[in-house]
């Protein structure tokens, strides 16, 4: 019931991805549908869409197991009208094409709210929460507002939790259970957890005693009925850093406990869980060695 695999290339045309996963015996993945770093693509043609389909059925890997990524550009919480609206723009686009594809996911971060905070500002700690919770404001307005412009596609937009890093929203659970709320059709809504973004968000997961207490958590502020897929990263940085730096399953902070807990947790059976590590030459040995983890 555990479906792993890795974000790989789409290299050449997204019909290339489901290919690139089945050389690594991925049974999910990740891609871009669009280069990730450029805000316009080349429409997607009926041949680019056929040729897609027809590799994702000779994959065996199910439109729900692939989890594909938004543009990094994109920022549905920016403070300033023009790109908020921009970055708007931008992933309606990316849901379009996810429901052309035939996918069933959007993975996006929510967005920054970049406003300057000197850290000696005695009312610093209140005006970082007030800028938080703006933003938070603004991503729910963009969800609903791509959710109506979708209206009649099924494509959910699963919202990624993040490391926290410099002023990135969806580091607490409680900025994911907000924005869940806030949106007005949670048939359209879900979650991808990052293991690394997680750890070092504050989140321990290292022993059986702290990842159990970290996934209480996550169940009473959010629920694992909105969890629709995992990145399976360990951590350069240490717990609580929030600095955003994955490395190679064991190789970090992390370590292979969690791995283990994952792999045995029944809560985690039947959504993508994606290798995002440093080194896609070893995705292969790490996806083998994840499913080694599987007791019984």
């Amino acid at each position: 019931m555990k479906f792993v695999g890795a974000h790989v290339s789409a290299s050449g045309g997204v019909f290339n991805a489901p290919l690139n996963a089945m050389e690594i015996g991925a049974k999910a993945f990740a891609l871009f549908t669009k280069n990730q770093k450029q805000w316009k693509a080349k429409e997607l043609d009926e041949e680019t869409i056929a040729k897609f389909k027809e590799n994702l059925a000779l994959s065996g890997i199910a439109p729900r197991h692939v989890l594909p990524h938004d543009s990094y550009l994109i920022n549905l919480g920016h403070p300033e009208p023009e790109q908020l609206q921009k970055s708007r723009d931008a992933f309606i686009d990316e849901i379009e094409r996810c429901e052309q594809l035939g996918l069933e996911k959007l993975n996006f971060h929510p967005g920054s709210h970049l406003a300057k905070i000197a850290k000696k500002d005695p009312e610093a700690e209140q005006k970082r929460e007030a800028a938080e919770y703006e933003c938070l404001d603004r991503i729910a307005e963009s969800m609903n507002l791509a959710i109506e412009a979708t209206k009649g596609m099924g494509v959910k937009l699963v919202i990624e939790n993040t490391a926290g890093q410099g002023s990135n929203m969806g580091y607490r659970f409680e900025h994911l259970g907000y924005l869940i709320g806030k949106v007005e059709d949670k048939s359209r809504v879900g979650v991808c957890l990052d293991t690394c973004h997680t750890f070092t968000a504050g989140y321990d997961l290292r022993t059986r005693e702290a990842y159990e207490e970290t996934m209480s958590e996550f169940e009473r502020i959010v629920g694992f009925e909105y969890l629709m897929g995992m990145h399976i990263n360990d951590s350069k940085p240490p717990l609580g850093s929030k600095v955003d730096r994955h490395h190679s399953l064991g190789q970090g902070e992390i370590g292979w406990d969690a791995f283990r807990f994952i792999m045995n947790d029944s809560r985690m059976d039947d959504i993508p869980l994606v290798l995002e590590t440093i080194d896609e030459s070893i995705w292969a040995q790490e996806i083998k060695e994840l499913y080694d983890l599987v007791e019984g």
